[in-house]
């Protein structure tokens, strides 16, 4: 029998959500840098699409991502790019910027070193990029910030301690532990992310006691014909109290969720290519191929038997 692609379907007697969350997108760095920088320097990335961090062991520098105010960055703080646009990263002064792709920098596992090559670095960092061992990964990470800044943490402090020693030591298994130690680093950026003041998402919802239960339900039983009523005893609020709290924290009404949710799975279903499309449908709670086919033409913008040709083997 063929096996299922894994999502994200938490127990219902589990209370760390976030715990379950990160064990199911097993996050791990695809690379990690030693960058480094002295006197006058800029360097541009092209963009990446894909999520990417940095560390600052030492120093400080000056971080431009395009779309988003610049930000100084000092040493113990981490910052975590969800899509990685075209960014520069600079010294305070002047300084001619260098082109670089981060596809052929990653790819070389190197140490980089920006600015005067000779001496002592004023900076140093260690960047990289994470990949995520599930194929459920996008609904969580769309809810996070497009930048994550995290400073002033005390753990997060003692991560990034264990990185800086760890990157200097060079010893025997220390990719190994550079990526656990940048995953734990994702699990803290996440934790700020799905505090009071971060933005509206399924981070952000999982951090109410009230609307937890719900999306936990949501996501555990995708096929179920849901309404809000039931979502709403399940959260011990009224209906509407619940309709309003869960689209406020969310950033989308319960049932316009859910159809993301579904449409979700449908697409990592269909990119898996070991099940029917009338038995996806079944999945995500059509009664028919023919509405599930309506319903995510509607959504997608093609029918299933269209992105199943384009999303290939």
């Amino acid at each position: 029998m063929a096996k299922s692609p894994q999502m994200f379907s938490p127990s219902p007697h589990s209370s760390d959500l976030l715990s379950e969350l990160v064990q199911l997108l097993r996050p791990h760095a695809a690379f990690a840098n030693i960058l480094s920088g002295k006197g006058d320097w800029a360097v541009r990335y092209t963009e990446y699409g894909l999520p990417s961090f940095c560390i600052m062991l030492a120093g400080s520098a000056l971080l431009a991502v395009d779309g988003e105010r610049a930000i100084t960055i000092s040493a113990g703080d981490f910052v975590l790019l969800k899509a990685t646009p075209a960014f520069t990263f600079s010294s305070f002064g002047t300084a001619p910027p260098v082109l670089l792709d981060p596809h052929q920098v990653g790819a070389q596992h190197a140490d980089l070193r920006y600015g005067d090559p000779h001496g002592e670095p004023e900076m140093r960092s260690l960047g990289g990029a994470f990949v995520f061992d599930c194929d459920d990964a996008g609904l969580l990470l769309s809810s996070l910030p497009r930048m994550v800044h995290v400073r002033n943490s005390a753990r997060l402090a003692m991560l990034v301690q264990m990185v800086k020693e760890e990157s200097s030591a060079q010893q025997a298994g220390n990719q190994f532990m550079l990526s656990h130690l940048a995953g734990m680093l994702l699990v803290e950026a996440m934790r700020c992310a799905s505090a009071g003041n971060a933005p509206p998402g399924l981070l952000r919802g999982l951090g109410d006691d009230r609307i937890a239960p719900a999306l936990k339900q949501l996501h555990a039983n995708v096929g179920h014909g849901w309404s809000v009523g039931q979502l709403a005893s399940i959260a011990a609020l009224s209906r509407s109290a619940f309709f309003e709290r869960f689209t406020r924290l969310v950033g989308s009404a319960p049932m316009e969720y859910l159809l993301l949710l579904r449409m979700h799975v449908a697409k990592t279903l269909l990119r898996a290519n070991e099940l029917s499309v009338a038995v996806i449908a079944e999945r995500v709670g059509y009664g028919s191929t023919s509405a599930f086919s309506a319903a995510f033409s509607r959504h997608v913008g093609m029918a299933p038997s269209q992105y199943l040709r384009q999303a290939g083997p």
